[in-house]
């Protein structure tokens, strides 16, 4: 499932590291991981967190030989001052890839100072992410501009994005074909116990935005007993692991683009691009093409484009300054506000090749994927007559998969019995994890309660500035309260308004929003 947490951003041949549940399967117990060094914590401040702290901690690459090779996992803490201690609240912004260093100090600042003092909140690194050694980098400079057309149009277009996907397989397998049968969510799932250890803690809380609530769902499967309470927001649907949920997530994302369009349209006069959604988007259509003849700035393609307006899909506090780059390149024939938008929403450094190498791993390994190309050709075909605005670039993003050296196993079945109540939160209308995805993981986990921001679009809700949705959260975390309805939901919220066209100039609609999706690698 593409997340922007990967690029800017689930496998096991569970080849030991926790035997994997096949769907409809249930999960053996699992024995407590072999003693933990305790963890020695330092001084990493920073000027907006100025009381964090960090660690790391060596786990086994293998879980099942644990005195075998070992790998090097980056932790983050904040200290809890309150004298009620609740014990540790694990932290992940998805991915997967998303680095979670400075998600423990985002989430320890954004709580009620009363809530967070009562909690040590954990930040990692996920194996092969960020400041874990070793990180992951298959192939540096793999998103370097231009890259071919997203859409094969042509024989030859096809041609060139699948000799870049089989490069990039092939690169990955190469600089570290020792490594991949491990990074996964399995492995990633034992790493959190072993974290749970070195803390000396018997349970631990989790918070996990996107793909960090199907690793939640993965560790509270495998390890009931151990936890104590359980956040997912913007949740993945585990029982499309992956390649029907990036399909399903075309559609979702073709459908939030064109509520980008309608808001353009009732902004003309700022715009002017007219007033009719559907124009609009024939402009939108016809200035892709154009790219793809002639790039902005000798670096923004059509597939460059497509890069840029996704992260709009995630957060619409990023429509105002897609609205004004796209305005600019049409009415005024200036493509430098485009090249800007491409370089702040699009371009991917050092660290984005770190993320969608880790991303690629682990969705190569924890599911199968077709390894017949026909297969892929005739499905995102059908896909795009629907939903041309992401498809064939989402395609290409997740193609190494279909050429991976290592296999793959089976997604887990998450459903639980077991489990203490829990709380999920889902926008109604959000892209990278569609909302049928809450509902169904609220069916699976039977004493879980449903949050729905009815109306909203974004990825990734709560601690964004929707005070509805904060007060659930504040209140679980406080003392395990959670709401109870009847039907799909047990609480609803309205969504936040659309931001105004005076919130552009690089302004986000919310700054702590804008702070949230940057932490999630969505860039702010």
């Amino acid at each position: 499932m593409r997340n922007r947490a990967a690029l800017c951003g689930a496998a096991v041949v569970m080849a030991g590291i926790f035997t994997v549940v096949p769907a409809g399967a249930s999960a053996p117990r699992t024995a407590e991981p072999a003693p933990t060094a305790k963890l020695s914590w330092k001084n990493c401040a920073t000027e907006k967190y100025p009381t964090l702290q960090c660690a790391s901690l060596n786990v086994p690459l293998d879980h099942r030989r644990p005195h075998g090779q070992r790998i090097t996992l980056a932790l983050s803490r904040v200290p809890h001052t309150a004298r009620t201690y609740q014990g540790p609240l694990l932290v992940n912004p998805g991915g997967p890839g998303g680095s979670g260093l400075k998600l423990a100090g985002f989430v320890a600042s954004s709580l009620p100072e009363k809530v967070a003092a009562q909690y040590d909140v954990i930040g990692f690194d996920p194996r092969g992410v960020g400041a874990s050694e070793p990180a992951l980098d298959c192939r540096p400079g793999h998103f370097d501009t231009v890259r071919p057309d997203s859409l094969p149009a042509t024989p030859a277009i096809e041609k060139a994005n699948l000799a870049r996907a089989k490069s990039f397989a092939a690169a990955c397998g190469k600089r570290y074909g020792h490594l991949l049968p491990y990074v996964d969510t399995a492995g990633a799932v034992r790493d959190m116990d072993a974290i749970r250890q070195a803390l000396g803690a018997r349970r631990i809380s989790y918070l996990g935005y996107s793909y960090g609530t199907y690793l939640g769902a993965v560790y509270a499967k495998a390890f009931p007993e151990r936890v104590r309470r359980l956040v997912l927001d913007s949740v993945v649907d585990p029982t499309e692991v992956w390649y029907d949920a990036n399909l399903n997530q075309d559609v979702a994302f073709n459908d939030r683009h064109r509520a980008f369009l309608a808001w353009v349209a009732e902004h003309d006069s700022t715009y002017r691009l007219g007033t009719d959604p559907e124009r609009i988007e024939a402009t939108w259509y016809a200035m892709r093409a154009a790219l793809a003849k002639k790039p902005a700035g000798g670096t923004v393609g059509a597939a460059e484009l497509e890069d840029t307006f996704i992260p709009g899909g995630y957060y619409n506090g990023y429509w105002p300054p897609l609205a004004e780059a796209f305005a600019a390149y049409v009415n005024d024939r200036n493509p430098e506000p485009l090249v800007g938008a491409y370089e702040d929403f699009g371009a991917v450094d050092a660290s984005g090749g770190n993320g969608y190498s880790v991303y690629t791993a682990v969705q190569c390994r924890d599911a199968d994927w077709p390894r017949d190309w026909r297969r892929w050709r005739e499905d995102n075909w059908a896909v795009y007559e629907k939903a041309p605005f992401m498809t064939w670039n989402n395609v290409w993003y997740n193609a190494p998969c279909a050429f991976w050296p290592t296999g793959s196993s089976k997604p887990v079945d998450v459903a639980n019995g077991k489990l203490p109540p829990s709380l999920l939160f889902q926008s109604t209308g959000d892209a990278a994890t569609p909302y049928e995805g809450a509902v169904t993981v609220h069916r699976l986990l039977a004493r879980s309660s449903l949050v729905v921001e009815e109306g909203g679009g974004n990825h990734g809700i709560t601690l964004s500035g929707n005070a509805c949705l904060d007060k659930h959260l504040a209140a679980y975390l406080s003392d395990g309260t959670v709401p109870r309805g009847h039907g799909e939901a047990d609480a609803v919220c309205e969504a936040l308004p659309d931001p105004e066209p005076s919130a552009t100039k690089g302004a986000p609609a919310s700054s702590n929003g804008s702070t949230l999706h940057g932490l999630l690698g969505i860039p702010s």
